[in-house]
């Protein structure tokens, strides 16, 4: 089978360990930048060009599209789409992820717990929206970002005003949420793969810190999930459509809560603590011929 992996660095820890499962596999594997390629759109014949040749002998993709480029990224991956080339994820499952508001609306309509959450059209009754999460201190969040970027703790009223203000002037849309203070600066990140939980870390951030991002400087140990924990990141992964990807949850008082939801999630880190070959996990997924017509390993 000829696998592309779409990835705008070879080098990268996940990308490698893709690359080596598929090479193990027997697979044809090659990465490829998504910003390289092409885009022919002509009736009937939709293709991509990369460098000097057609990529239409492709039978799978797995889509590393990072935040930065989720224009063009999805576009690739929905011009592979129109190919009948199977992927990993679909271009419209990586946009709704992206997109804070949207997936949380989504989320909520399926009875997926989460925190409070406020999103309003540049309000300038900035006192009643920290109020509506329960007051302060609150997380103020971009609705896209990735690895804890545009996610601020405003920990006072002032402070609340002063960053939303900010993200105002600069027309800069954010969501407002319920700060957990009970999680400690700790969230579990549970890895889907197929719809099934096939790894889970418990990640904590580092002192005085409280986004708890590997990227952050974080640390991260082995969690064994509760049988709510599961059924929570499951539900959510499928409300969203995602068969692969990493869901956030926060330790409540009030139970399990889904922080977010990331449909190119990382290896580094997880296949470690859990002690679980995930890059393999995911190659399978693709041999098992999810979706894919004419098609063998």
């Amino acid at each position: 089978m000829n696998i592309v992996i779409l990835s705008r660095n070879i080098n990268l820890y996940s990308t490698r360990r893709l690359v080596e499962e598929a090479k193990r596999g027997h697979h044809q594997v090659e990465v490829i930048d998504p910003l390289d390629c092409d885009l022919i759109i002509e009736k009937e014949k939709p293709t991509i060009f990369y460098k000097d040749k057609y990529l239409n002998y492709v039978d799978a993709i797995i889509p590393r599209i990072g935040a930065s480029v989720t224009y063009y990224g999805c576009a690739v991956v929905r011009q592979f789409e129109m190919m009948n080339v199977f992927s990993t994820v679909s271009s419209n499952a990586i946009l709704q992820s992206r997109d804070k508001l949207r997936s949380f609306q989504h989320l909520s309509k399926a009875g997926v717990d989460m925190p409070k959450t406020v999103f309003t059209n540049y309000s300038r009754d900035i006192e009643n929206v920290i109020a509506r999460v329960g007051g302060t201190p609150v997380v103020i969040k971009l609705l896209e970002g990735t690895q804890g970027i545009g996610v601020v703790l405003a920990e006072s009223k002032n402070a609340a005003e002063s960053v939303l203000e900010a993200f105002n002037g600069l027309e800069a849309r954010a969501l407002v949420q319920e700060y957990i203070a009970e999680a400690k600066g700790a969230d579990l990140r549970v890895f889907i793969v197929d719809g099934q939980v096939v790894g889970a870390m418990k990640r904590q951030g580092k002192k005085g810190e409280f986004r708890s991002n590997l990227h952050r400087g974080g640390s991260y140990t082995y969690r064994k999930l509760s049988d709510e924990e599961i059924e929570l990141a499951i539900k959510a992964a499928k409300k969203l459509k995602l068969p692969i990807c990493g869901v956030d949850i926060l330790q409540s008082n009030r139970g399990p809560l889904v922080m977010e939801i990331n449909s190119t999630p990382g290896l580094e880190g997880i296949e470690e603590v859990s002690n679980k070959n995930i890059a393999k996990a995911i190659i399978t997924y693709i041999e098992q011929g999810k979706g894919i017509k004419n098609i063998s390993a």
